[in-house]
C-alpha cells in the first residue's frame, strides 16, 4: 500500500463529514448546546483555550462552548472547502475546515472572527453519522481571542 494524504474519499463519507460541520454551525448559531451533544463522543478530547486538554463532552461544553457560542454571531463553516481523510475501513476520518464568524469588542463594535479546525471522527459502521472524538479549533492569527457579545442560550 502506498500512503497518500489525498487518497480518494467515498463521496458519501465526504458528504457526511461536511454534514457534521454544517450541523454544528446550526447549533452554534442557535446557541443550542443540548442539540449539539450527539455530535461528540462522551469522552472526546479537545485542545482548549483555557486548558491544554479538555477531556469529555460535558467539560468542553462547560469550559469552552458556553464561553463562546453566546458571544458570537454568524458562525458558518466554509463547507465547499472542507477536506476529508477517511480510513480504508471507513470507520475513522479526519475533517479540516475553516469558519467565519463575527465577534464583538467590549464596546460592542464587531470584528471578523475567522478560524480553522481539525476534527477526528469515528463511527461503528459505514453509513452511520460521524461522531467527533477529537477537536482542535483555533482562531486565525491576530484575531481577538475573546468576544463580548451576549445572546441567550436555547439550552
Amino acid at each position: 500500500m502506498t500512503v497518500q494524504a489525498l487518497a480518494p474519499v467515498d463521496t458519501a463519507d465526504a458528504a457526511a463529514v461536511r454534514n457534521w460541520f454544517k450541523e454544528l454551525s446550526d447549533h452554534v448559531q442557535a446557541v443550542d448546546f443540548a442539540a449539539a451533544r450527539h455530535l461528540f463522543a462522551d469522552d472526546f478530547v479537545a485542545f482548549g483555550t483555557y486548558t491544554n486538554f479538555v477531556s469529555g463532552r460535558e467539560h468542553a461544553e462547560k469550559t469552552q462552548w458556553r464561553n463562546v457560542w453566546s458571544t458570537i454571531d454568524g458562525f458558518v463553516w466554509r463547507l465547499d472547502d472542507v477536506q476529508s481523510f477517511v480510513s480504508p475501513d471507513r470507520l475513522f476520518a479526519v475533517g479540516l475546515a475553516v469558519w467565519d464568524s463575527t465577534g464583538y469588542h467590549p464596546d460592542g463594535k464587531p470584528f471578523e472572527r475567522p478560524g480553522r479546525a481539525t476534527v477526528s471522527f469515528a463511527r461503528e459502521s459505514v453509513g452511520q453519522p460521524w461522531v467527533a472524538t477529537h477537536t482542535h479549533m483555533s482562531l486565525f492569527r491576530d484575531t481577538p481571542s475573546v468576544s463580548h457579545g451576549k445572546k441567550p442560550a436555547r439550552s
